[in-house]
């Protein structure tokens, strides 16, 4: 029976699993999202010793996915500034097997195709709203890739006077992650309400 490796690395935490082709999961782990040189090696240590014949990585972005550039596989302008430009991809080359890369929300996306609610389905949007904002997205059962991948989070909001929130993005003042993902929350003291941010215009 083949052993499927399978990591999510998002900006919280690396979950570490391994599964069968027909998508059982038979172990799981859990590691902080540190820094590259804090939790790396541990992730490929810890695939190493659970034989998997291939892995599949879905990374926080944005990242390098289109495989015939020399950025493909590396983290890029990050706000986790620990992890800007490291090779991700080529850490786990020792382990020597068949690996996938591409993005979190774009795996979860493809496992949602896969073995989710979406099974049976070719074209799907996949939208996350955690420590960051993402956007997986399928069309005529291919995942979408452009000049990087799909990005939500980055979409500058105008935002309607009183409502400006805390906004946790380092390159925006007043974009959809870095107004409304979870590090983003108000302080308890203030009085909470729902915004109503507006696009911007294209």
């Amino acid at each position: 029976m083949a052993r499927i490796g399978a990591l999510e690395a998002g900006g919280t935490k690396m979950v570490l699993s391994v599964g069968t082709p027909e998508g059982q999961v038979l172990e799981r782990e859990e590691i902080p999202t540190q820094g590259p040189h804090g939790c790396v090696d541990r992730m490929v240590e810890w695939f190493g010793s659970h034989d998997v014949d291939a892995l599949g990585i879905g990374a926080f972005g944005p990242t390098g996915v289109n495989p015939s550039l020399p950025s493909y596989g590396k983290i890029l302008e990050t706000p986790k500034t620990a992890w800007r430009h490291f090779d991700f991809l080529s850490a786990f080359e020792p382990l020597d097997i068949p690996i996938g890369y591409d993005t979190d929300v774009n795996v979860a996306c493809l496992g949602e195709v896969t073995y989710g609610s979406c099974k049976g389905l070719d074209t799907v949007v996949y939208l996350t709203v955690g420590t960051g904002i993402g956007a997986g997205v399928m069309v005529g059962g291919q995942l979408l890739h452009g000049m990087l991948h799909p990005e939500a989070g980055h979409i500058l909001l105008e935002v309607q006077p009183g409502d400006e929130g805390n906004c946790v993005c380092p390159y925006h003042d007043r974009c959809f992650e870095g107004l409304a993902a979870g590090p983003s929350s108000p302080p308890s003291s203030t009085t909470s309400r729902c915004p109503s941010p507006r696009p911007t215009s294209a």
